[in-house]
């Protein structure tokens, strides 16, 4: 665990709250959220409370795990990763869109990343003052176990890197086509920030990505409303309940 630059203000939470596990799957997107809650609630039994603008479920049938979401964006993201840690939660997957930018990913696809490369502020606040590597990594162990997961349920995937950006309006040819360049995958906005964070912090952070939109051809293709799109976070959602 990194200790440069002693921070003057921590999460402060109270006790951890009974039930709570020590894993817990962030999902950005409300329909995910929506979904896994109704997947993991199967048994009735399951507690809920706010955290921030968002909502913490967990004591589910499965106590190990529990549920938080919806959030959008680095800071926000690694605001409540930061406050799981402090409640002792060691394992954290994060379920979130993105943008294709690779002509080899297609609307509907699943990405499970190994990394990401930096086009936002906060994952810089995590990494060592002088580090020189233009991207994040996720957990090598947890990754590999949701390849294993996903491969089990004959679910395709891609792997390799991603690119994580501020600025979902600022996504241009030119930044397309640098990252292109760079082999990235897809676009999106929390990825790197909570790897970073992760590892600074001493936890495991893992990645699924559902691609629901497509910028590889430099014009937009949205693909939000797409039945391939909507059945494949289906299937995501079902892996990782069970994961």
């Amino acid at each position: 665990m990194m200790t440069f630059d002693d921070a003057l203000v921590h999460p402060v939470m109270g006790p951890k709250p009974e039930g709570l596990g020590n894993r817990c799957i962030m999902a950005a997107n409300a329909p995910d959220f929506d979904c896994l809650h109704r997947l993991l609630k199967q048994s009735g039994r399951f507690t809920s409370r706010n955290l921030f603008m968002s909502r913490l479920n967990f004591g589910y049938e499965n106590p190990a795990i529990s549920l938080v979401g919806p959030f959008m964006g680095a800071p926000y993201a690694v605001i409540l990763l930061e406050f799981l840690i402090a409640w002792g939660i060691q394992e954290v997957i994060f379920l979130g869109w993105c943008g294709a930018i690779s002509p080899k990913v297609r609307i509907g696809d699943v990405i499970i990343p190994d990394r990401s490369f930096i086009d936002d502020g906060t994952s810089k606040n995590y990494m060592e003052k002088d580090f020189s590597d233009d991207c994040a990594k996720a957990s090598v162990s947890l990754q590999s176990r949701l390849n294993v997961a996903f491969a089990n349920h004959r679910v395709g995937f891609h792997e390799g890197p991603i690119w994580s950006t501020d600025a979902v309006f600022r996504e241009t040819r030119e930044k397309i086509i640098f990252f292109q360049q760079k082999k990235a995958l897809a676009v999106e906005m929390e990825a790197a920030a909570l790897f970073a964070a992760g590892r600074f912090r001493g936890i495991e952070v893992g990645c699924v990505l559902v691609v629901s939109d497509d910028l590889s051809s430099l014009k937009w293709k949205p693909g939000f409303h797409e039945p391939v799109f909507k059945q494949r976070r289906r299937q995501v959602c079902e892996i990782l309940q069970s994961f």
